[in-house]
C-alpha cells in the first residue's frame, strides 16, 4: 500500500511547476489584444476625422476634386496600413493559439496517467526535462543550444524562444552600454510598468544623463539640463532623492578628485549590468515569469525530500598513505545533496519531513561507520564472489570480516 501511494502521481503539484507553461501564452495573449484595439482606435479616430473632413471640403464649391480625390487616396493608403498591422496581429494570435493547444495537450497527457511506473510517464518527464533545460539555457543566454535542443526533440510549441531571445537582446545591448532598445521596449509597455511601479524607465533616463556627463563639455552639460528637465524631472514625486542626486551630479564630474561615494556610484561601469538585472526583473514580472529558472525550482523541490542534517558537513575524500588504496569518509557517499554539483543549490532548501521511516531489517553496523540490513549485505556478497565469512560495503566497496561487524538495534 505505502508503495503504491508512493508511486502515485500529484497532478497538482505537478501543475504548480507547468504554470508559466500556460501562463506566458496567456499573457502575451492580452498583451497583442491591446495593441491591436490600440491600433484600431487611433486609426479609427483618424479616418474619421480625415473622412469628415474630405466630406466637409466636397460640398466646398472652392475645392477641386483633385484634392477630394487626394483625400480618399490617403484615407484607402491609411486603412492598408491598419489592414497590415491587424493581420500581423492576427499571425501572432494564431501562433500564441497554436502553442496554446500544444501546452494543454501536454498537460492532458499526464492527467490520463496515475503511478510514475506507468510506460507513458518516463517520455513525457524526459520531455519536460527537456523543456526545463531549453528555458535554463534561454535565461542565460546560451541561445543557440537552446534552440537547437527545442528543434531536435520538436517541442517548438512548448517553449518560449521567441520571448527569450527579445529579452536576451535587449539584456546584452544594456551590458554592451545602449538604452535605445530598452527604452523602446519601456515605451510599448509604459501602462504595465507604470502598474507594477516598475523604476526601470526612470533608471535608463537617469542613465542616459549620465552619459552627457561624463563627455563634460559645456554642450553636452546643456544638453544633459534640458534631458533632465525633460525627463527625469517628471519623476520628482516618485523618486525625490534620487533627482537631487542627479542634479548634483552637474557639480560631481567623474574625473573630479575626492568625488564623494555616493555620486561615484551614479558613475561606475558596473551600473550597466544592475540596469540589466532591473530589466530582466521587470521582465519576468509583466509576463508573470518565476524569476529563477524552472530547472532550479524541480532541483530544489527533489532535493528537499532527500536533505537531512547530515548533509552539508565535510565532504573530502581523503586517501591513505597504502598506494591503490582508498578511504572514504561517512559523508562522501551518492547523496546527491552532498555532491559538488547540487551542493551550494541545496543549501538553502528545508530538511526532509519524513511521517515514516523506513529500515532494514537485522542492521549491522561496519568499521567504517556505515549501517547496511543482513540481507542486503548477504546478496552483495554472493554477487562479487566473496569468500565465506566476508562481507563488502555497496558504496566504498571495502571488504570486512563477518566478525568485525556489530548489531545495531533501532
Amino acid at each position: 500500500m505505502a508503495d503504491h501511494e508512493a508511486s502515485k502521481i500529484n497532478h497538482d503539484n505537478h501543475l504548480l511547476l507547468d504554470q508559466p507553461l500556460l501562463r506566458l501564452p496567456y499573457e502575451l495573449l492580452r498583451k497583442n489584444f491591446r495593441s491591436a484595439h490600440f491600433t484600431v482606435e487611433k486609426e479609427s479616430t483618424t479616418l474619421n476625422k480625415l473622412l469628415k473632413e474630405t466630406a466637409k471640403r466636397s460640398l466646398d464649391s472652392k475645392t477641386s476634386p483633385e484634392d477630394v480625390v487626394k483625400n480618399l487616396d490617403a484615407m484607402i493608403a491609411k486603412m492598408r496600413g491598419m489592414k497590415r498591422k491587424l493581420s500581423t496581429y492576427a499571425d501572432e494570435e494564431t501562433r500564441l493559439y497554436k502553442q496554446l493547444d500544444a501546452r494543454v495537450a501536454h498537460l492532458r497527457e499526464l492527467s490520463d496517467m496515475h503511478s510514475v511506473e506507468d510506460v507513458k510517464y518516463e517520455a513525457w518527464s524526459r520531455k519536460r526535462l527537456d523543456r526545463l533545460l531549453v528555458d535554463y539555457m534561454l535565461r542565460h543566454g546560451y541561445n543557440t543550444s537552446a534552440q537547437a535542443l527545442a528543434n531536435e526533440r520538436q517541442m517548438h510549441d512548448l517553449v518560449d524562444v521567441e520571448t527569450f531571445l527579445t529579452m536576451s537582446k535587449i539584456r546584452e545591448s544594456l551590458e554592451n552600454g545602449s538604452v535605445a532598445e530598452a527604452l523602446a521596449w519601456c515605451n510599448d509597455n509604459k501602462k504595465e510598468l507604470r502598474k507594477l511601479q516598475s523604476s526601470l524607465e526612470f533608471l535608463l533616463r537617469c542613465q542616459q544623463y549620465i552619459e552627457l556627463l561624463r563627455i563634460n563639455t559645456i554642450s553636452k552639460s546643456v544638453e544633459a539640463i534640458a534631458h533632465a528637465k525633460k525627463y527625469i524631472a517628471p519623476f520628482q514625486e516618485q523618486y525625490p532623492d534620487e533627482v537631487r542626486e542627479m542634479a548634483a551630479l552637474l557639480a560631481h564630474r567623474p574625473t573630479d578628485k575626492d568625488l564623494p561615494p555616493k555620486y561615484a556610484a551614479w558613475y561606475s561601469p558596473d551600473r550597466w549590468s544592475k540596469l540589466a538585472s532591473t530589466f530582466v526583473e521587470a521582465h519576468n514580472k509583466l509576463l508573470g515569469l518565476p524569476t529563477f529558472p524552472l530547472l532550479h525550482t524541480a532541483l530544489s523541490s527533489g532535493l528537499s525530500a532527500l536533505k537531512t542534517p547530515a548533509c552539508h558537513g565535510t565532504q573530502k575524500t581523503t586517501s591513505s598513505s597504502q598506494p591503490g588504496h582508498s578511504q572514504t569518509s561517512m559523508t562522501s557517499s551518492v547523496c546527491p545533496i552532498c555532491s559538488i554539483e547540487l551542493n551550494e543549490l541545496a543549501k538553502n532548501v528545508p530538511y526532509a519531513h519524513h511521517s515514516k521511516s523506513h529500515l532494514d531489517n537485522d542492521l549491522l553496523l561496519l568499521p567504517n561507520g556505515r549501517v547496511y540490513g543482513q540481507a542486503k549485505l548477504d546478496e552483495y556478497a554472493a554477487k562479487a564472489g566473496l569468500a565465506e565469512g566476508q562481507v563488502k560495503d555497496l558504496v566504498t566497496g571495502e571488504v570486512y570480516s563477518r566478525a568485525a561487524l556489530k548489531k545495531v538495534f533501532a
